[in-house]
């Protein structure tokens, strides 16, 4: 008996292509012939630079040099350009890798069909064969590698910076080179009392942000859901679409109207006050005001969401529940105790942390609104409202610090993942979907 499955296979791990050719599939093992050869000549090229760059960095920074007495600058390795491209020929190398392997499996499959008694498909049967049962897994492969090179290498690529010396003034290419530094770099934010400070007031007080304006916009939502849907309302239409104007309004026009409605010197909210005697606020001059503030105009800008969100389940909650609860003798509170508010609580949890998530990297909240201030003399370029996110926008923009940011955000990273996947999964929604499968 041939061994068809045997020889194919080893024909296309010594040449991607062979052993389809083998398997007389002979426009599929072009293709993969093409593949291959298009692949080698890349690497030779680029391949052996890649590994260098990776570990290097450069090894020749810009440099001062006289032309027939003329002082000219001589430019040397960039570094982050040498990382960059080195990431991607090895993101490369591995499609590549991927392509070989599925190579060699196509063909050991097509062998042993040979081996059955089979005949190989003709190109325009598997060509055919992949419209009718693999499309799916086909068409997918085009974005599939958008998101590798778009998505996935800027995250390994961020991750990478945080374990050089990548910032302003002594680090900065193609000037002068960058180096690796290992955990060096996480020590200094961690320990080090120039940062370690202002990280942890910052981490401090973007849980406490985010903890305040999640329960804040959620039950309120379901406040200004619960009076809307109540038997005595009327135009319940026209309540909801007036609710819901602050979330139609883009965020950016809000907020900027915010910040000048909160303005200390000529805001029209403490001119109004004035109207009746009141002092006016620091509203966003003060740190405390300013946190104050920042959270109650994300209740203008968040609770319309989450009434829309809570209204809808609702409405799918039966009445026979609440004519049994009434019959039974509940009052309106025990109703809303025992009924309303679970079957609420486990259709909208996996958004709730959605939410809780989403608002320690909320950005245009603090930004557009304070930027941060008022400044606080005892943090490292951060504001008394600065949220990690914020903070880390300032390292990167304003400061150069491109490696602290960098760990600044593999450290949001671990906080939201960690406590997403663990508050996910002990949520009743998660477990009973666990159950059916």
């Amino acid at each position: 008996m041939q061994q068809h499955r045997t020889r194919a296979a080893i024909l296309s791990t010594l040449f991607m292509g062979l052993g389809q050719i083998y398997n007389r599939q002979f426009i599929k093992g072009l293709i993969f012939l093409a593949v291959e050869a298009i692949a080698l000549f890349y690497f030779i090229e680029n391949l052996g630079r890649a590994v260098w760059g990776t570990l290097s960095l450069g090894d020749t920074p810009s440099r001062l040099k006289k032309v027939n007495g003329i002082a000219k600058m001589v430019t040397g390795d960039h570094s982050i350009y040498i990382l960059i491209q080195s990431l991607i020929t090895i993101l490369i190398l591995i499609l590549v890798l991927i392509a070989w392997y599925m190579n060699i499996k196509d063909a050991y499959k097509i062998g042993a069909e040979r081996e059955a008694g089979l005949q190989a498909n003709s190109f325009p049967k598997t060509v055919r064969y992949i419209l009718d049962y693999k499309f799916a897994q086909t068409f997918l492969i085009l974005p599939g590698i958008g998101i590798l090179f778009f998505t996935v290498m800027p995250i390994i690529f961020m991750i990478m910076l945080a374990f050089t010396n990548y910032s302003a003034p002594d680090h900065m290419p193609p000037a002068k080179l960058v180096d690796w530094v290992g955990f060096e770099t996480f020590r200094n934010l961690l320990v080090l009392k120039t940062w370690s400070h202002t990280f942890y007031g910052v981490l401090t007080w973007t849980i406490v942000w985010a903890v305040l304006s999640t329960i804040t916009t959620y039950f309120g939502g379901l406040l200004v859901a619960l009076l809307i849907s109540q038997k005595g309302i009327r135009f319940k239409g026209v309540w909801r679409a007036i609710l819901i104007v602050p979330y139609a309004i883009p965020q950016l026009i809000s907020l900027l109207l915010m910040r000048n409605l909160f303005n200390g010197q000529f805001g029209p909210i403490n001119q109004y006050l004035g109207y009746f005697g009141l002092g006016g606020l620091p509203w966003l001059t003060d740190p405390m005001w300013a946190k104050v503030t920042v959270i109650v105009v994300n209740m203008w800008v968040g609770i319309p969401v989450s009434m829309l969100l809570i209204m809808g389940v609702l409405t799918t909650i039966p009445r026979d529940m609440y004519e049994a609860a009434e019959v039974d003798g509940a009052t309106a509170y025990q109703k809303f105790k025992i009924v309303t508010l679970p079957l609420v609580l486990f259709s909208t949890a996996p958004t709730l942390i959605t939410q809780f998530a989403g608002n320690i990297n909320n950005f245009n909240a603090i930004f557009l609104l304070t930027a941060g201030n008022p400044v606080n003399g005892d943090y490292q370029y951060a504001g008394s409202t600065d949220l990690l996110v914020t903070w880390l926008y300032k390292l990167t923009l304003d400061q150069n610090k491109y490696s602290m940011a960098s760990a600044i955000g593999i450290i949001i990273f671990v906080i939201i993942a960690s406590f997403s996947l663990y508050n996910y999964r002990r949520t009743k929604s998660f477990k009973e979907e666990d159950m059916i499968q």
